[in-house]
């Protein structure tokens, strides 16, 4: 007959080792902080079970508006990577650093990648010569992104080095396929409907990679607000050129948008996802999602101009 206590004891002692090694497992994962969503499942993807991924701005919030709370300093300093996008996105990051007295490694997600600047004199509330910091619009670029997480993680943790250079190829091959796709439906569009009316200015990468003219009451942050001159002169446009496809984004205040639309006598789409993913059950939980849905969306609002 077992004994009592061995019936009791050894079972308890099992899963006390078993929490033992998945505490110290979950201990053994670099913590590495992101600026916002989308450069968050950009780092778990390249990281997968060797990071422990927070993020600043989660999803569907965002980060031109985002304030730094004390907690955040707090987050900083208990992680030992911060990634952010740069290219003048998150003005506020190097505040933080700077308060927080952070000493760890930062890497800037979009090294390497050409920008581009705001066109200016077309009514989008942002100044000539303004970088357009949303450069993950463009696939292509997206790759840098996590060549440059691959590069940095490998300098902390050697050990790794091999995966995460191997997930950053692999994903590189997902990219592709992702752009190839994107082409394909764009491609379908006559070069004389691809015009779209977005919220805020956030798509100037993807226009310029698939031949699509975006137009936009607010400027590159959704912090700006358009004068009435150039509301009204976007509606006249909007008029002349039979724009339907209109579209408002996650983080943005639909409003204006819903006001410009009435104005001009055209229907909302669906929602698309810019600067920050969706909840993880939405339709953009990942970058892969987002990028997906939004071409779909475009595209089939771009066929009823």
């Amino acid at each position: 007959m077992k004994n009592l206590r061995d019936t009791v004891i050894k079972p308890l002692a099992a899963l006390t080792l078993f929490a033992v090694v998945t505490i110290s497992s979950a201990a053994d994962k670099i913590p590495v902080l992101a600026s916002f969503s989308i450069l968050g499942d950009l780092v778990r993807v390249v990281g997968a079970d060797r990071v422990a991924v927070t993020m600043l701005v989660g999803p569907d919030e965002d980060a031109h508006v985002f304030e730094p709370k004390p907690g955040d300093a707090k987050n900083l300093l208990q992680t030992r990577l911060l990634v952010t996008n740069g290219l003048g996105f998150e003005p506020w990051a190097q505040k933080l650093v700077k308060s927080a007295g952070y000493k760890g490694q930062t890497v800037v997600a979009s090294q390497g990648v050409k920008p581009r600047q705001m066109v200016a004199g077309k009514g989008h509330g942002h100044d000539r010569g303004d970088t357009d910091p949303h450069a993950w619009q463009d696939p292509t670029n997206v790759t840098l992104y996590v060549r440059n997480i691959a590069a940095a993680l490998s300098k902390l943790d050697p050990e790794g080095k091999t995966i995460y250079q191997a997930n950053s190829e692999a994903y590189a091959k997902e990219l592709q396929a992702l752009d190839a796709d994107a082409k394909t439906q764009i491609a379908a569009i006559p070069a004389d409907k691809r015009k779209v009316i977005t919220s805020h200015d956030a798509f100037g990468y993807f226009g310029a990679r698939y031949g699509i003219k975006f137009l936009a009451p607010q400027g590159a942050s959704t912090g700006s607000e358009p004068s009435a001159k150039e509301v009204a002169q976007l509606i006249r446009q909007i008029r002349k050129e039979k724009i339907k496809a209109v579209f408002v984004e996650n983080m943005s205040n639909p409003k204006l948008l819903a006001q410009l639309s009435k104005d001009a006598g055209v229907t909302v789409g669906p929602t698309l996802y810019v600067d920050a993913l969706s909840a993880p059950q939405g339709p953009a939980g990942s970058y892969l999602q987002l990028m997906r849905h939004n071409v779909t969306q475009l595209a089939a609002g771009m066929k009823l101009n």
